[in-house]
């Protein structure tokens, strides 16, 4: 298991646009499709890396309890299926039904949207204001597989919050640690 961090692309920088098909619903969506009012959470996760494991009830609980203050949340997965096919957009749809992801959970099939991104692991959390700046790139919590530390969401809680209520945000971020993307 690598232990690949975020690359922290500079905060202000703007979401990149895109359309990808939703496993879940077999639609197209772009980032403006998918935005919230108040902000929107982009995470590049997959299906068997054990980092996305370790966090994925704490990533849905985020989701449920966000939506509903205007927080868009998009996941995509962006790995290679030649060679990791359990990250095939059919898996995709069965990790989604298994761990109740209600959420558009979109295939990035080309890597483009990756890249545009600067996405290095799975998980890996972008969170922007309702002008599309980046807000927040980082960690979920301190929380790793087999390291003792109890499952939070605290940073990015936090973080979520200062955006929703306009607080300040402290600019030193964490950067998520997972399983580097497989790029073909």
């Amino acid at each position: 298991m690598a232990r690949t961090p975020s690359n922290m692309i500079p905060l202000g920088t703007i979401a990149p646009n895109f359309c990808l098909k939703d496993s879940n619903s077999n639609n197209e969506y772009s980032f403006e499709d998918l935005k919230g009012s108040k902000g929107t959470l982009v995470i590049f996760m997959c299906n068997h890396c054990p980092f996305v494991l370790h966090v994925i009830k704490e990533i849905v609980m985020i989701a449920n309890d966000y939506r509903v203050q205007g927080i868009g949340i998009i996941t995509i997965s962006s790995n290679d299926i030649e060679k990791y096919p359990e990250d095939s957009p059919e898996m995709m749809a069965e990790f989604a039904l298994k761990n109740r992801i209600d959420f558009p959970y979109l295939f990035d099939e080309t890597q483009e949207v990756a890249k545009a991104y600067d996405a290095a692991c799975t998980p890996d959390f972008y969170l922007f204001d309702n002008q599309n700046r980046l807000f927040y790139r980082g960690q979920l919590d301190d929380s790793r597989p087999g390291n003792g530390i109890p499952l939070s969401g605290n940073d990015l809680r936090s973080a979520i919050d200062a955006l929703i209520y306009n607080r300040s945000l402290n600019e030193t971020q964490k950067p998520s640690i997972g399983c580097n993307i497989k790029w073909k």
